[in-house]
């Protein structure tokens, strides 16, 4: 009886022990896909879908074209339109069966158009920042925001064509007058982005810095500028894309070279087929430039969404 109680105690033991073991020991990790091979599935899904929509929109359009549902003026086919895209960027005849040979669109490959309006964006929208964010650190920290804030809200709403004809008989129909135009675009919401990204500096981050003595400038460049840089980036893309819907209005009169100017004037001409290469050029560039500056946002601030 004796040594059948020890043998059951030794038993429980072991058992005890042994479920110490497994609990401590939970054994080999489930097998599955890491956090980047998760990234990369919902890339390749996103691109799979981008693909299929575009796809099935492209197909629709030929059908549509291809069944005569809309006139060819109203709506060129996708054919149509490289073709005019083809012939925007090569040299070709200026007509059938004539010996003169012309460069691409108005005597500028279309890919110079684009330039010329990339260029002239630049300097708008670096105007812009040059002047805008200055401007919003002060009116952000001192009384000039509330003296100078209802005339850049004023300014802000309007659209550019109430002042591309003033502008013009300021400064011309050459780039002077469409720079400035693309400047007073892009100008307003670079400061108001970075009057935001100061009122929104903590307080307590700031009263911290100045415990430890730094001096006002010391609590801009440490402090402050550090904060209010991601709603400048961010007020930098707004008003990129505004530029860049603005640039038809800005190259309405003598926008050649410019891809605004070329789409401006392919539609007096009834040129539909160029006049929707153009926009698609537009659209592309544009999706471009907000990547570029995405991707420069996640460079400069890369706490941005980190707790």
């Amino acid at each position: 009886m004796a040594q059948t109680q020890a043998a059951a105690a030794s038993t429980s033991a072991t058992t005890r022990a042994t479920a110490v073991v497994d609990a401590a020991d939970p054994g080999p990790a489930p097998s599955g896909p890491g956090p980047r091979e998760v990234r990369r599935r919902q890339r390749l899904r996103r691109l799979a879908l981008h693909t299929t929509s575009l796809a099935v929109l492209v197909l629709g359009w030929w059908l549509v074209t291809r069944a005569g549902l809309v006139r060819p003026l109203y709506l060129p086919s996708p054919g149509a339109v490289w073709d005019a895209l083809v012939r925007a960027n090569t040299d070709h005849p200026i007509s059938p069966g004539s010996e003169r040979v012309v460069r691409g669109e108005q005597n500028y490959y279309l890919w110079e158009h684009l330039l010329a309006s990339l260029q002239r964006i630049a300097v708008g929208v670096g105007g812009g920042v040059l002047l805008g964010v200055p401007l919003g650190l002060l009116m952000g920290t001192t009384w000039l925001g509330t003296l100078l804030e209802p005339y850049l809200n004023f300014l802000r709403s309007l659209p550019p064509l109430a002042y591309i004809g003033l502008l013009i008989v300021w400064f011309g129909i050459g780039d002077t007058s469409k720079i400035w135009l693309l400047f007073l675009a892009a100008f307003p919401p670079i400061a108001m982005s970075t009057i935001s990204g100061v009122r929104g500096v903590r307080e307590d981050q700031v009263n911290a810095v100045r415990s430890l003595g730094a001096s006002r400038r010391q609590v801009l460049s440490a402090v402050v500028l550090p904060a209010t840089l991601p709603e400048v980036l961010t007020g930098v893309r707004v008003a990129t894309g505004f530029a860049w819907t603005t640039v038809v209005a800005a190259e309405i009169a003598n926008g050649i070279p410019g891809i605004g100017g070329l789409a401006y004037l392919a539609g007096e001409q009834l040129q539909s087929a160029l006049v929707i290469a153009c926009i698609v050029v537009i659209g592309l560039a544009a999706i471009a430039l907000d990547l570029g500056l995405k991707s420069l946002e996640r460079v400069l601030v890369p706490w941005r969404g980190k707790a």
